[in-house]
């Protein structure tokens, strides 16, 4: 039976990272993938240095191409449906492919599971032209038509960021606003229209917004559209082995990206609040040396 030094569950920005400090550090590794990454649907990176505005794929692509000259690391195509602590090693299993595999630590990049109102037309649109990140995605849609749908912190939140990259934006409450008498004033002093009325249909053509559709049959043409979606974690197994989350549903981890459980780490989305292509490769950076430092041991 082979033991790796470290199973890796995804195969994505933060994983992969992981994959080379560790793969540098001369430790066995499997990689396992199930090649569904939450940025599949977004044209372009951004904010990534040497990689700005390339497609997201391609840059896995050249990421895997460059790990696997390294000889102690291995990739596996497939789902993980459990892992299992037995003593001092963990044993992960892809039992609907007949397939057991056994690590002496683990690291979780599973990132999470966006979850979209349930709104016509959004999810067509989703890392295209409704999207969720200033830094990722403003830039490409400066000084347009934006929306911000929205209520209470989060959309204050956003209309300070994005109303630096606009100056037509809107908020869509999709109900009753809830904003303070300081946070609508600011609102009103800057300009920025508060809307109401629910959102029932987001316009596009091939993903890129033209506009929405409101309940009282208002159109409001729109380029962009700033989601704050509720997120979960796409993986669970983590849970279910006792790792706690923060009251965001985020693994917790500590500075070296390891859990409460012994032998689990975690890192990129699935444990950082700030989601970016190049937040998750340094947490997986940090992942797969903190994991080495403990090998060592």
């Amino acid at each position: 039976m082979k033991i790796y030094d470290v199973i890796i569950i995804g195969g994505s920005m933060a994983g992969l990272s992981a994959a080379l400090t560790l793969g540098r550090s001369v430790r066995t590794v499997l990689v396992i993938d199930g090649g569904k990454p939450c940025n599949r649907f977004t044209p372009h990176s951004h904010n990534f240095l040497t990689q700005d505005g390339i497609v997201p794929n391609q840059i896995l692509e050249t990421a895997k191409s460059q790990i696997l000259k390294y000889e102690t690391v291995e990739f596996y195509d497939g789902e993980v449906q459990n892992v299992v602590k037995d003593t001092e090693l963990f044993i992960v299993d892809l039992s609907s492919e007949g397939r057991f595999f056994h690590s002496k630590k683990v690291i979780f990049a599973t990132g999470l599971k966006d979850n979209l109102a349930d709104i016509q037309g959004l999810k067509d649109c989703w890392g295209i032209s409704a999207i969720h990140c200033p830094y990722c995605h403003g830039y490409e849609f400066k000084q347009v038509k934006t929306g911000i749908l929205a209520n209470t912190e989060a959309a204050f939140h956003y209309a300070k960021l994005v109303g630096n990259l606009t100056d037509e934006l809107s908020i869509f409450n999709n109900g009753i606003s809830e904003f303070t008498n300081e946070q609508s004033e600011y609102l009103k002093l800057k300009g920025i229209q508060v809307i109401e009325n629910k959102l029932i249909e987001v316009q596009h053509k091939d993903g890129f917004i033209k506009g929405v559709q409101l309940d009282n049959d208002q159109f409001i043409e729109l380029n962009a559209l700033y989601v704050r979606p509720d997120s979960e974690q796409s993986c669970k197994i983590p849970e279910s082995l006792g790792c706690e989350l923060n009251p965001n549903k985020l693994l917790v981890v500590d500075i070296f990206q390891k859990t409460n459980v012994e032998g689990i780490f975690a890192c990129g989305d699935n444990s950082n609040m700030f989601r970016s292509v190049s937040a998750a490769v340094a947490s997986g950076n940090m992942a797969g040396a903190s994991v080495n430092m403990e090998l060592c041991n």
